[in-house]
């Protein structure tokens, strides 16, 4: 199993309220739809622009999922919750047109208008988002009051894509960091790239994605209705920027090793140096016995034989500091492999904060019981 995440070249927010103001370098993100009456009689609207660079997912696609069945997630985490005071759906599109990410931050005095806003693509008095859009699958910005908002693809069954709408429910008490799958928007990039599929439904090039509340959320008059999320950026000086993680299956189970049938077993990790580098692919190795050993008559120790764990385990790292996991277990992308030498699995340091500790878990099933090791297996990321 492997776990790959890529990290943005370039993220802002648009506001309504402020057409011109251009947030490329803020630590947040915002997607908010608000009516501040005590600074504007009509409502307010915030959407969220980000892109990730076409070739590192042409990357991860071509050389290191190789066809394997995969998934592909934009992932980030909370700031702010606020004005959640019923069920609200957030939406994200691929981007339809090119911007500029821009050096502003939120309310700048003097303003930043160097980049991308509600209103324009680039900076201030440059071309415009389009708001009479008429091509197949796409939908044009707000068009009501202050122009803008941007342009998206919306749709579906674009040829051999399913859904390039991706969407995330959230309620009062459900978690806000955001999950939303996306794996047919970087198909949809792919074909395009790769010119896969010539028709005119597949030409779109990657221009990042839009986030936005649903329809009937955003403008709304309602002082009752405020939905505000705010995530951390490529520019948070935190651990929590926003990423696209792929995952995909790359587990191999071919042994002729014994399978380990008792819970009393004991795991120790292999192959862990305990520094590496940013870049680095690790393939950790397991040591797997019982804990007590059924006696045998024979010349070699009883703790030199390894086992194998049930085809059926899993990893996991976390954070040493914010014990929150980074990877967490998954029954179809974090399966643990096996050989003729002991269970392995690989981990791609990429995708781990520079300059943090972490930890891994080994979670098995035996004889119907669900056991999970802790056993203190650190190691580092440095900087390369």
């Amino acid at each position: 199993m492997a776990v790959y995440k890529i990290f943005p070249i370039s993220d802002a927010t648009i506001y309504s309220g402020y057409p011109a103001m251009n947030t490329g370098l803020d630590p947040l993100t915002e997607i908010n739809s608000e009516y501040p009456l005590t600074l504007s009689p009509s409502p307010r609207v915030a959407r969220t622009l980000i892109r990730f660079d076409q070739s590192e997912i042409e990357d991860v696609i071509d050389n290191k999922i190789s066809g394997s069945n995969w998934s592909g997630s934009l992932k980030s985490s909370i700031a702010v919750a606020e004005g959640l005071t019923q069920t609200s759906k957030l939406y994200v599109f691929p981007i339809s047109g090119s911007w500029n990410n821009g050096t502003g931050q939120y309310l700048d005095s003097p303003q930043t208008t160097n980049g991308v806003s509600w209103v324009f693509t680039n900076e201030s008095g440059s071309l415009k988002w389009k708001v009479d859009d008429d091509r197949p699958f796409t939908t044009s910005s707000y068009t009501s009051g202050n122009s803008g908002g941007g342009t998206w693809l919306t749709g579906s069954n674009l040829s051999t894509i399913v859904s390039i709408t991706g969407s995330q429910t959230f309620g009062i008490r459900s978690d806000k960091d955001l999950n939303i799958g996306v794996r047919d928007t970087l198909q949809l990039w792919y074909s395009s790239s790769k010119n896969l599929d010539p028709g005119n439904y597949l030409q779109f090039d990657n221009q990042g994605f839009l986030l936005k509340w649903d329809d009937a959320l955003e403008f709304s008059p309602s002082q009752s209705i405020q939905p505000i999320l705010k995530y951390y950026s490529v520019d948070t000086n935190t651990i929590y920027p926003p990423f696209l993680e792929f995952k995909w299956d790359d587990s191999s189970y071919s042994t002729t090793l014994n399978d380990i049938a008792t819970t009393d077993l004991f795991v120790g990790l292999d192959q862990n140096p305990g520094i590496f580098y940013s870049e680095s692919i690790n393939r950790f190795r397991l040591n797997v016995r019982p804990e007590f050993p059924v006696r045998k008559f024979q010349t070699a120790s009883l703790y030199t034989e390894n086992f194998a764990l049930p085809q059926q385990s899993y990893y996991a790292i976390k954070d040493l500091d914010t014990n929150e996991f980074v990877v967490d277990f998954d029954d179809n992308f974090t399966k643990i492999s096996c050989d003729n030498n002991s269970n392995y699995f690989d981990v791609y340091m990429n995708g781990l904060e520079p300059e943090r500790y972490y930890k891994i878990l080994i979670k098995t099933t035996i004889s119907g019981s669900t056991i999970i090791k802790d056993e203190d297996y650190y190691f580092k990321i440095v900087n390369g």
